[in-house]
This record gives C-alpha cells, sequence and structure tokens, in this order.
C-alpha cells in the first residue's frame, strides 16, 4: 500500500494529550495528529526519527498526521486506521489467506453486539468468513513483538464475538498486522492484559484462526512481507 499523501522526515519532541505529538521539520516545529490510541510503549523518545504525513484536506485540524517512527534500524506504521485497507488489498490480491473462498469482499460490517468486523467474506453458501485486524508495534525483545501495548477490553470484546461466529459454523481469524520488520516472532503480551490473553486462549479452542504478519514500513509505504510464526511467551 502506498502513501496517499506526501511524507516528510523529522524528529519526535513529544507526543501528549494521546492524539498529538510535536515534531521538528527542519528548523520549524509542528504538531502533527497522532492516529493511535495506545501506549505505543519504546517508541516515544525524544529524538527519534519519524514520518510525517502532509494533510490534502483544508477542513482538516492540523496540517500533518504522524504515520511511522524510528525504532533502532527500521520504521515503525503507527497509524491504526492503515492496517485494515493493507489486509483487505493483500487478499484481494491473492497475497495472503489465499484458500479464502469468497464472491464479496466487505470492510466495517456490523455484527455481534454493537461491533464491526473489520473485513468480511461471504461464500457462495451461507457460510462467512470474520476477519478482525490487530496494529502491533510493541517488540520489548529482539526478535519479538507483542500485542496489545496496554489493556483492551474492546480487544477481548472482539474475540469473544469472533468465538461466538465459529460456534454458529462461520470461520473466524485474527490477524495480527505488525507494522515493523525486525520481527521473526509473535505472542500474546499477557503480563499487559491478562484478560485479553485468557480470551484469546478460548478463542482458539472455539476454533478462531490466529495469524500474523510482518510488514515492510518506508518512505513510499506499506507492505506485507510473510507470516511469521506465533508463539506462548
Amino acid at each position: 500500500m502506498k502513501y496517499q499523501n506526501k511524507i516528510l522526515k523529522g524528529s519526535l519532541i513529544k507526543r501528549y494529550k494521546r492524539f498529538f505529538a510535536d515534531i521538528k521539520l527542519d528548523k520549524k516545529i509542528i504538531t502533527a495528529y497522532c492516529p493511535n490510541t495506545g501506549s505505543l510503549l519504546g517508541l516515544l523518545n525524544e529524538g527519534l526519527e519519524v514520518l510525517v504525513a502532509v494533510v490534502d484536506n483544508p477542513k482538516a485540524k492540523l496540517q500533518y498526521r504522524l504515520e511511522a517512527i524510528k525504532s533502532g534500524k527500521v520504521f515503525v506504521g503507527i497509524n491504526t486506521s492503515l492496517p485494515n485497507l493493507i489486509v483487505y488489498e493483500a487478499i484481494s490480491n491473492k497475497k495472503i489467506l489465499k484458500t479464502l473462498n469468497y464472491e464479496n469482499l466487505r470492510k466495517e460490517v456490523k455484527y455481534g453486539k454493537n461491533s464491526r468486523i473489520d473485513i468480511l467474506a461471504e461464500g457462495p453458501s451461507k457460510n462467512k468468513t470474520y476477519i478482525e485486524i490487530k496494529s502491533v508495534t510493541l517488540s520489548r525483545q529482539k526478535n519479538l513483538a507483542e500485542f496489545p501495548d496496554a489493556i483492551t477490553s474492546r480487544g477481548s470484546k472482539h474475540l469473544v464475538e469472533l468465538s461466538n461466529k465459529c460456534i454458529e459454523g462461520h470461520q473466524s481469524y485474527l490477524v495480527y498486522l505488525i507494522q515493523r520488520k525486525d520481527i521473526k516472532n509473535f505472542s500474546i503480551a499477557k503480563d499487559i492484559d491478562p484478560e485479553y490473553y485468557k480470551n484469546s486462549q478460548l478463542a482458539k479452542k472455539n476454533g478462531v484462526k490466529f495469524i500474523a504478519y510482518i510488514c515492510d514500513v518506508s518512505f513510499d509505504g506499506i507492505e506485507i512481507i510473510k507470516e511469521i510464526k506465533i508463539i506462548e511467551h
């Protein structure tokens, strides 16, 4: 997936009030929208190199949007509005989930108890495939990515609802899109959110399929590289 906006390089000063980040661009300091409600643990040190999109919308409150932060030698994508599109494009182009049999692929479809599934694949029969996508940025150990980076009651709710769909006879996938390429394995961060971990174990028993992919995040855009192993940690 290519970025749709002009991208600039800068350096992070600080993130605050969750949705704002002060960034140094050349000799000026700007405030950018931070499209991520997570803790961004390990990615908020002052001076880190960042990628910033120039927002081409006169109605937007902020002219800039934070897209990625450099960790070590790689950029980490932090925009949580992009993973759905990245996975949707990859499925459509038969890059991932190649055996998925569907006639219609839709995004943001209502289901469960006041929820929306990220992607719904409708097949030739009445059976459906529910695909939930989680954006992953956290890496506390070399080569290991983890989710979540903060307690997520919403994430637990999604696990329960995916389980229910499996019980009803449909397929359910939980796709962890790791927006960085310096990773070999993925694990649930059960020390951060024990409840999410417990619900993930129940979801597996009920038939939810868990998949993790790493991505190459560059100045041009974000592309899925490959599937990686999910481990217990």
